[in-house]
């Protein structure tokens, strides 16, 4: 009994035995490789601030559409910035031109802790906007703010990318005296641009020789002119200049001709516009005006910005846009070469910049101010703003324009040449053709003759034979 139980209990274990035996052996999971950790993405805020609202409102557009632009390229490149990937977002306001808004809505990119700000436009908005940035070391670059007071009560974090008042200023009062006026009335919109403006004008015309026999004031929101232009009347002023906007600029050219004043008009950046002409009407015909810096078809990257902002938009540039354009660049490369988007951080970076811009080669001076500062004249011909000549500038801008246009001028000679030598070359083979031709129809009557000459001689030595 015993036995028989030994060998169940035999059977069984080697059963089991054989079943185990018989079993795979799971594979123990193998952990797999830790994913590479995520680049962390960081958020730039970058305010822009502009008149969106009232008579400056198509300035305040072409600059907003300046910075747009600028934004979506460098969000196109997924640049990394301080071991992030840095996403470049606009938070746009309007300040309406208005000092009193514009510190406003100053106040409120500081309370957003904004990296950085791009504007005012106006000079009158971003004076006072600028202590609020500063107070709370904020950089700030402007792409149109001109009135010398801005880069000039200290604050580390203003700059421009365009000439001053001074610089342009300067300019305008020498070109005046080389049209050959004696004398010239004077008129500011007594904003902080205006007035700015007209003062540089008035000390350089007066420096060059010329008397200014009518010193006259209005403001950005009027749209007649007639009173102070009736007293310009009287005093026989053989130039009129304006220091302001489009927006009064026009209406006060169309006035002027209305009035039978035989005065031309000049003017800043500010009326030398499309707008301006479309204000003036006929009036606009014949007068000037200027712009900081150089004609966009003169500079290497100013066809191809034209174009790709006119595609974006579907919008001809008005005036600053390009330079707000700039303005972001320099701000978004101060960041990259001080790898970090700390406003306290990369703000000593920006003082360093040396970059290649589409307006200029952009650097700044002690003030923030920016270096050179070539000033361009247009004349209003035919509805369109025709190039004059540009004044000042650093030596490395003159010399790439220089080099510019003559690569420009080159190239229609070679394609000059090349369309003479093409027009030789036809004909050349139309003549090499004709030649042919009249070659195989020689030799076809030659080959004739030869053979006539042949069959002749043949028949002369048959007769001889048969003679013989």
């Amino acid at each position: 009994m015993h036995a028989k139980l030994s060998l169940v209990a035999l059977s069984i274990v080697t059963a089991f035995a054989v079943s185990a035996c018989g079993q795979k052996e799971e594979p123990k999971p193998i952990a797999a490789p830790a994913a590479p950790a995520a680049t962390p993405e960081v958020v730039v805020k970058l305010g822009h601030v502009a008149p969106m609202t009232g008579p400056q409102a198509h300035l305040g557009k072409d600059n907003e559409n300046g910075a747009v632009l600028a934004v979506e390229e460098l969000n196109t490149k997924g640049l990394e910035i301080g071991g992030a990937k840095v996403k470049f977002q606009l938070l746009a306001e309007d300040d309406a031109a208005d000092p009193k808004q514009g510190a406003i809505v100053a106040q409120k990119l500081v309370d957003a802790k904004v990296n950085g700000v791009i504007g005012h436009l106006n000079s009158g908005t971003t004076i006072p906007a600028s202590k609020l940035y500063a107070d709370a070391g904020i950089p700030q670059i402007s792409g149109s703010a001109t009135n010398p007071k801005y880069t000039q009560q200290g604050f580390k974090t203003a700059f421009r990318v365009m000439a001053n008042d001074v610089q342009q200023g300067k300019v305008l009062g020498e070109f005046a005296a080389k049209q050959g006026v004696k004398t010239v009335a004077v008129v500011d919109d007594r904003t902080a641009y205006g007035q700015g403006l007209a003062d540089e004008f008035k000390k350089a015309a007066e420096a060059a020789g010329l008397k200014v026999v009518a010193t006259e004031y209005t403001n950005d929101k009027a749209t007649d002119f007639k009173a102070i232009l009736t007293k310009i009347k009287s005093t026989k002023a053989e130039l009129v200049f304006y220091g302001g906007m489009d927006a009064q600029g026009g209406p006060m050219a169309k006035q002027m001709k209305e009035l039978g004043i035989k005065a031309k008009f000049l003017g800043g950046d500010g009326v030398c516009t499309p707008e301006f002409m479309k204000l003036g009407g006929e009036a606009a015909e014949g007068n000037y005006c200027s712009l900081p810096g150089m004609p966009l078809e003169k500079l290497a990257k100013g066809p191809e910005f034209k174009e790709r902002f006119t595609k974006k938009f579907n919008a001809d540039i008005q005036l600053y846009s390009p330079y707000v354009y700039d303005a972001v660049m320099v701000m978004a490369d101060a960041m990259k070469r001080a790898d970090s988007v700390d406003p306290a951080k990369y703000l000593p970076a920006i003082g360093q910049t040396k970059y290649d811009g589409v307006t200029a080669l952009i650097e700044f001076d002690a003030q923030g101010d920016l270096k050179g500062g070539a000033i361009s004249i247009y004349q209003y011909k035919g509805g369109k703003l025709e190039y004059v000549e540009t004044l000042g500038g650093t030596p490395v801008d003159v010399a790439k324009a220089e080099v510019k246009e003559a690569v420009a001028e080159v190239k229609d000679a070679a394609k000059a040449v090349a369309g003479a030598a093409a027009a030789v070359g036809k004909e050349v083979a139309a003549d090499a053709k004709d030649v042919a031709k009249h070659a195989t129809e020689a030799g076809k009557d030659a080959v004739k003759a030869g053979a006539e000459a042949v069959k002749n001689a043949a028949d002369a030595t048959k007769a001889a034979v048969e003679k013989k």
